[in-house]
C-alpha cells in the first residue's frame, strides 16, 4: 500500500534509540524527510549512522522551553512539519503505593507534557500544512496492568484523554491528532530485553497467561501504526487510540 508520504516533514521526538527509533526508520523507508530527537547528541549521531537519510535536533522536550527551541530548528531544517510523532517517555518509576509529589512532577513531565510541549510549540506549523500528530501511549493508560508503576500509568491515562479531547478543537485547525498504545515491546536495551536475558522461562509463562499472540512486539509493529495514522490513509481517522498489544488488553 502506497502510503504517499514520500518528502512529508516529520519530527520524531524521542528516536535515537528503540520506539522512536524504529518509527523513524519507517518513515524513512517511506522516503519522508525526517528529524530524528533525543537529549544525547552521541546517541543521535549513533543512530543517524543507523538510518542514513535523516538529521537531528538534541533537546529535552519536557521542559516547554527546550520543546519551542526545538520546534523552531526542526522546522528551519525541514522547512515546515507536516507530521508530529510525540514518543519521549519512560515506564521506570517507584513500585506503585510509594508515589510522591517530586515523582508524579517528574513521571508527568516526561510522559505527558513532553507531548504537550511538542503539540503546543508546533500548532501553527501543523495547521499551515494541515498536519498530523500521533502520540505514542501505553496499554498502562488504557487500564490496570497488574504491577506496571501507577504514576506512569495515570499519565499515560492522561496521554489518551488529551487526544480525545483535542481532536474536536485541533480538527477546526484541519490538524488530526491520535496515539498507539504499545503493549510489551522488546528491542535492544529495553526492559523486555533485559528479562527474556535474565529470566526467559517467567516471560513466557506471562506471555502465554497474558498474551493471545504469545509473543513480544517489536518497535516495527509500533512503527507501523504510526505511519498508517500519520498518512492520508487514515485521513477520517482521529481522536484514536490504537491498541498494538498481542491482544493483552480486554477493555
Amino acid at each position: 500500500m502506497d502510503l504517499s508520504l514520500k518528502n512529508k516533514k516529520v519530527f520524531v521526538s524521542g528516536s535515537s534509540r528503540g520506539i522512536g527509533l524504529g518509527i523513524a526508520k519507517r518513515f524513512i523507508d517511506e522516503d519522508a524527510d525526517v528529524v530524528i530527537n533525543g537529549r544525547n547528541l552521541d546517541e543521535l549521531d549513533t543512530a543517524m549512522a543507523t538510518l542514513g537519510k535523516c538529521r537531528s535536533v538534541d533537546g529535552d522536550v519536557s521542559n516547554p522551553d527546550d520543546a519551542l527551541r526545538t520546534i523552531k530548528r526542526a522546522d528551519e531544517i525541514l522547512n515546515g512539519i507536516d507530521i508530529l510523532v510525540c514518543n519521549v517517555g519512560s515506564g521506570s518509576s517507584v513500585p506503585p503505593g510509594q508515589e510522591t509529589y517530586n515523582e508524579w512532577h517528574r513521571v508527568f513531565a516526561i510522559n505527558f507534557f513532553s507531548a504537550t510541549n511538542l503539540i503546543e510549540a508546533s500548532l501553527d506549523f501543523l495547521t499551515k500544512s494541515k498536519g498530523s500528530i500521533v502520540c505514542i501511549s501505553s496499554i498502562c493508560g488504557s487500564e490496570t496492568i497488574p504491577g506496571a508503576p501507577v504514576t506512569y500509568s495515570v499519565a499515560k491515562s492522561a496521554v489518551n484523554a488529551y487526544v480525545k479531547s483535542m481532536a474536536a478543537p485541533l480538527a477546526l485547525r484541519g490538524i488530526r491528532i491520535n496515539a498507539v498504545a504499545p503493549g510489551n515491546i522488546s528491542f535492544e536495551g529495553s526492559v523486555w530485553s533485559t528479562k527474556m536475558t535474565q529470566d526467559p522461562e517467567s516471560v513466557k509463562a506471562m506471555l502465554k497467561d497474558n498474551v493471545p499472540l504469545g509473543k513480544l512486539g517489536s518497535p516495527d509493529d509500533v512503527a507501523h501504526a504510526v505511519v498508517w495514522l500519520a498518512s492520508d490513509i487514515a485521513k477520517f481517522v482521529t481522536g484514536s487510540i490504537v491498541t498494538t498489544d498481542g491482544g493483552q488488553t480486554r477493555s
